[in-house]
């Protein structure tokens, strides 16, 4: 199975990451990908980009090494009723806009609260992408947020990352093999990114890979696998 996209990649801007935009751009020309996205944190997380960052992002160019370049942002969930840390007039100038919980900006809450912010980020219009999901620190009702996935037309996240032997996110692959599971039942599509934090690790996704193929996900609910539905669900969304 090789996936054509990567939409959650951060540069040097977000802080606590070590790859410029053209050194990430051509390691995913060399991996030939179609498409990648700048995702950088904003300033609502320590070290993250202030929004004159997001403002500018028109000035990369839309190609580079054979590869389309979309402009988004990891924005953060702060509360439990899904609010997230950036204004309309920076999302609106963005392709697209992630919505993650990080522990410096909402603390860990019990299903019930998690699952209502959650649904509520989903009902941002700007928010296309649920980040890293699955995380037991922060347990939902995986039907509730799948089925809202459906309605909205968010598309939720396998994080390469979050699925790494050793990683910090503890409960990541259990959760999303349920989550997976009720995808498939509901025909909801997903998509893997590697939250790449350096350019060596842009397109490297053993581990999604490995989950997909293990649930037997179908490839057809993979939007990886078809860089085309990508740019029309961008399209439809905004």
């Amino acid at each position: 199975m090789k996936l054509l996209t990567d939409m959650h990649i951060h540069t040097v801007s977000s802080g606590h990451a070590y790859s410029t935009v053209d050194e990430i751009a051509r390691f995913a020309g060399e991996k030939e990908l179609k498409i990648i996205a700048i995702t950088d944190h904003n300033s609502g997380l320590p070290g993250g980009a202030h929004d004159f960052h997001f403002h500018n992002l028109k000035a990369i160019p839309r190609q580079l090494y054979g590869v389309t370049v979309l402009r988004g942002m990891e924005a953060n969930i702060i509360d439990f009723d899904g609010n997230i840390d950036a204004t309309e007039d920076t999302l609106g100038g963005l392709d697209f806009t992630i919505a993650s919980m990080h522990p410096p900006c909402l603390r860990f809450g019990d299903k019930e609260e998690v699952t209502r912010a959650m649904i509520g980020a989903m009902e941002n219009p700007f928010v296309k992408i649920l980040g890293h999901p699955g995380d037991d620190r922060y347990p939902f009702d995986h039907e509730a947020v799948v089925l809202a996935a459906k309605r909205t037309g968010t598309i939720l996240e396998v994080n390469n990352a979050s699925l790494k032997p050793g990683g910090f996110r503890p409960g990541v692959r259990e959760n999303l093999i349920s989550v997976l599971g009720l995808c498939k039942q509901y025909n909801v599509p997903v998509m893997a990114n590697t939250d790449a934090h350096i350019a060596y690790a842009v397109g490297e996704f053993e581990e999604s890979i490995r989950l997909f193929e293990e649930v037997d996900f179908p490839q057809e609910l993979i939007l990886n696998l078809h860089p085309e539905r990508i740019l029309d669900f961008i399209a439809l969304k905004n």
